[in-house]
């Protein structure tokens, strides 16, 4: 009777816990999201700006100068982004020393890349794909950007949600208000709105270094030791990222090169709407990866991610099916009816976003197992068949082209990818 009861109580708390870690979860996700709904409401408001004072060939100038800065933070961050959060999220003690090796690798890395294309530019002109203060302020972004993202990624590790979500507002709201200051100031030139983007990246830089210097004991220290010993995780990540980075922008640039800046402009605004469609899916995989790195029991990981996976997927459907109903009047009230190609890029876009948000969940159970070398040959797949076929259907069919390709390139990735995690599932036995 004794061994039933006790049995009895275990289950109980079993059950019990499980609801907490998952209406933690959701607490967490909804905060998360709640932030994301108000960016996406200030990220849109200012698209509008930007682009209503530039036209397309102004905007496509800034959203290729703001892709070479984002592009060159992916390159040079070697993994860190996640080993930031994988090892502060086991072992707080290793903040400080963590963030030494962020700025370290920020502006030591990403520095000495930025440095490096500059060089690269001025030697071939002809091959930058901006010139003057838009590449300069491209390439400025990697190390500051670099900075940024690794930083936010400590918060995420000590489960900070509401200091993360406080400096995700605040770069929109900043960007925002500095647009905004532009306009006034009649300087409608791409060049300005880039420098106003830059300083607001720089105010939050600011802020999250302030956020994490509250749990730092004594002045952060670079450590090679730990920075070689994380390495190697590290590096897997870095060419997971890379890989699907490349996937989901390298086709702005190739639009860009082949087609033109204007187009860039019109395919830009599609991307944006696409990425308006991910933050949820982005706000619950910031919240549930490091939620299971801290699970120690597999069935629990792995109830949790299907679950999560499962809900998102509903969600994007509804949410898809009815930006795709509108989409054309969205782009010509927001953006006027020059931008109305943007409207049916987006919409052969949006398959692959549904397939893309639910593969951003349910990767991080795989995620939360120190990422199996199988996850970068997916991307590594993924990203050759989406830059063939962008060569071999931009020409041909225009931005609407590169948008069928890249749905049809994150279809493929979400079907490996749940594959592999059957496979998983069945060689580490876990059962729901």
């Amino acid at each position: 009777m004794m061994g039933s009861s006790a049995t009895g109580i275990q289950v109980g708390l079993g059950r019990v816990w499980r609801s907490v870690l998952l209406s933690d979860l959701l607490r967490r996700v909804s905060a998360t999201y709640a932030t994301q709904l108000l960016n996406i409401i200030v990220a849109f408001a200012t698209a509008i700006l930007i682009t209503r004072s530039l036209g397309p060939n102004g905007r496509g100038i800034y959203a290729v100068a703001i892709a070479i800065g984002t592009l060159g933070v992916q390159v040079s961050n070697a993994g860190f982004h996640f080993a930031n959060i994988y090892h502060v999220a086991h072992d707080r003690s290793l903040l400080s020393t963590l963030l030494g090796n962020t700025l370290l690798v920020s502006f030591g890395l990403g520095g000495l890349l930025a440095v490096l294309a500059w060089a690269f530019f001025a030697a071939e002109p002809n091959l930058a794909p901006v010139r003057g203060i838009p590449l300069a302020i491209g390439l400025l972004w990697i190390p500051f950007g670099l900075a940024l993202m690794l930083t936010e990624n400590l918060l995420l590790g000590l489960q900070e949600t509401s200091s993360y979500n406080t400096i995700e507002a605040l770069i929109k709201l900043t960007t925002l208000v500095l647009a905004i200051a532009v306009v006034f100031s009649h300087r409608l030139q791409p060049e300005w709105f880039l420098i106003a983007s830059f300083a607001a990246l720089l105010v939050s830089l600011s802020a999250a270094l302030f956020k994490t210097s509250r749990f730092v004991q004594g002045w952060p220290r670079p450590s090679i030791a730990v920075l070689r010993e994380n390495l190697p995780l590290g590096l897997r990540a870095y060419f997971i990222m890379l890989f699907s980075f490349l996937v989901l922008r390298i086709d702005l640039l190739m639009v860009k090169y082949m087609l033109g800046t204007e187009q860039a402009g019109y395919y830009s605004v599609a991307a944006n709407m696409a990425d308006v469609c991910l933050l949820l899916p982005m706000a619950i995989s910031a919240v549930l990866f490091p939620k299971l790195c801290g699970m120690a029991d597999l069935r629990q990981r792995f109830s949790l991610t299907r679950r999560t996976g499962v809900g998102i997927a509903g969600l994007l459907c509804l949410t898809l099916l009815v930006a795709c109903l509108l989409a054309g009047p969205m782009v010509v009230l927001a953006f006027g009816r020059p931008f109305l190609p943007a409207a049916s890029a987006f919409v052969w876009l949006a398959p692959g976003v549904l397939t893309l948000g639910i593969e951003i969940v349910v990767v991080q159970f795989l995620n939360s197992l120190g990422i199996p070398n199988s996850v970068i040959g997916i991307w590594l797949v993924s990203t050759v068949a989406n830059i063939c076929g962008n060569f071999w259907a931009i020409p041909r069919f225009g931005i609407v082209g590169a948008s069928a390709v890249s749905s049809i390139t994150y279809t493929l990735t979400f079907a490996l990818i749940l594959l592999t995690i059957v496979q998983t599932k069945s060689r580490l036995a876990v059962t729901p």
